[in-house]
């Protein structure tokens, strides 16, 4: 388990940088008396509401009730986990960050700088290959598109990575790390061979790992980085980190599938797309999303695998489903992806689409209205039994409260040991606070 930062550090870290400094190279501040001024990050607005105060080192809106130090900013700005944020804080500080007893190893610098260089010559090598570049144009993705998500190729070979970079013991074994070797009866070789290739970057924009699209019949049509000391396939979202550095803020994000339907739908202007990195969405994956975003939509096929896997993003969701955040479900035509639609339907037919997207609470109560004989009291019965413990993980409020309401009518009954919030306190916001460590 990672060491805590100390306490004493993060009064130390705010004392020592601006928060103004801070929060302006993100958001355009203007000088009003003792403070400064903007239109809030964290809601539309047309009045600036916003305030910093370089004197209190803290930041308010007048509008939202969104607050706190440098800190929290970043960790509410750029999506960061606390110990991330107090990182980059640190880093701009020119300061160490330390950690008491139990600390773990961080990753060293030594691996995110090799995972950078194994991505540009991914990049150096597409721009020789007619190969992967007719490849990525048939599939109508411009130059410019690639470059600004760094795609790359992974050429055909067994140890060209090897050889380009596994020249002593200790860039081997970095390589190894980074999960970017694979191993056979006759040794070590590259993992990721002939593939366009697409670097997956953490929150911080450091390339983490890889996704690998095979040109080829050699091997899975996709394949991942395996789980490394840095890379969690459950903890990330293929291009959030991109989204959020297109736009100041999100009003929704959209998941797809693949690494590909993200790069051509942002092609088409759709810049607040990502991708599950290969695994069923998880909680930690959701909690990330609304982070980003107050709304998600999940795009998946209409098939029965489709189907499955948005009930499996609809579990993960439920938890995070606190007042404001709302979740919809697309579900493509047979034979459609995202990539596919936007081209044949054009921008504003796929935005429609989005905007027409099945609530969350519909597709929850579809699903099990839909297995179940609604016109006896056995099949109602059996409907409250398999909703409630779903229902039951829905945090307090009015959302829960009216997500039961609708199960009772379907019902046509009381349910007994309901524990009944009042609208007005369900629905009163949570006030923000200095940001708590995460003890983690």
């Amino acid at each position: 388990m990672p060491g805590l930062i100390p306490d004493s550090f993060i009064e130390e870290l705010l004392g020592r940088i601006d928060i103004v400094e801070i929060i302006e190279r993100r958001v355009p501040l203007k000088k009003a008396g003792r403070e400064f001024q903007a239109r809030c990050p964290f809601h539309d607005e047309k009045t600036p509401s916003f305030t910093v105060s370089p004197q209190k080192q803290f930041y308010h809106c007048f509008g939202c009730g969104a607050h706190g130090s440098a800190i929290g900013f970043l960790m509410n700005y750029e999506g960061l986990e606390f110990p991330d944020a107090v990182e980059d804080l640190a880093r701009h500080a020119g300061l160490q960050v330390p950690r008491e007893g139990g600390s773990k190893p961080r990753p060293s610098e030594g691996l995110y700088t090799m995972m950078d260089k194994a991505a540009d010559w991914y990049r150096a090598q597409l721009k020789d290959s007619t190969e992967a570049i007719e490849y990525l144009k048939g599939r109508g993705l411009s130059g410019e598109i690639s470059a600004y998500f760094g795609v790359g190729f992974a050429p055909a070979g067994w140890d060209n990575l090897i050889k380009q970079f596994g020249t002593d013991e200790k860039r081997l074994a970095l390589l190894r790390r980074a999960g970017m070797l694979s191993q056979g009866k006759s040794g070590e070789y590259d993992k990721f061979r002939h593939r366009i290739m697409f670097p997956i970057h953490d929150r911080r924009g450091r390339v983490i790992g890889f996704g690998g699209r095979a040109l080829g019949d050699d091997g899975p049509k996709y394949m991942n980085s395996p789980e490394t000391e840095l890379f969690h396939k459950g903890r990330e979202l293929y291009g959030l980190y991109l989204a959020r550095k297109s736009q100041s803020r999100m009003d929704r994000v959209l998941v797809v599938e693949g690494y590909m339907d993200v790069v051509a739908l942002a092609q088409f202007g759709f810049r607040s797309t990502v991708a599950t990195l290969g695994t069923a969405t998880t909680p930690d994956q959701a909690e990330l999303l609304f982070r980003a975003a107050e709304e998600v939509v999940y795009c998946f096929d209409g098939d029965r695998a489709g189907r499955q896997a948005a009930w499996r993003a609809l579990e993960a969701t439920l938890p995070k489903l606190r007042e404001g955040r709302q979740a919809r479900f697309l579900f493509l035509p047979e034979g459609e992806d995202p990539d596919s639609l936007v081209r044949e339907q054009g921008e504003e037919a796929f935005s429609g689409m989005l905007d027409r997207s099945q609530p969350l609470s519909e597709f929850f109560f579809d699903h099990f209205t839909s297995e179940v004989d609604m016109g006896a009291i056995d099949g109602r019965a059996k409907l409250v039994g398999l909703a409630r413990p779903l229902l039951d993980r829905i945090p307090e409020g009015v959302f829960r409260n009216m997500m039961y309401d609708r199960l009772e009518a379907l019902a046509q009954h009381r349910l007994e040991g309901r524990n009944r919030q009042p609208a007005s306190a369900a629905g009163k916001p949570a006030v923000a606070g200095k940001p708590a460590q995460q003890r983690t």
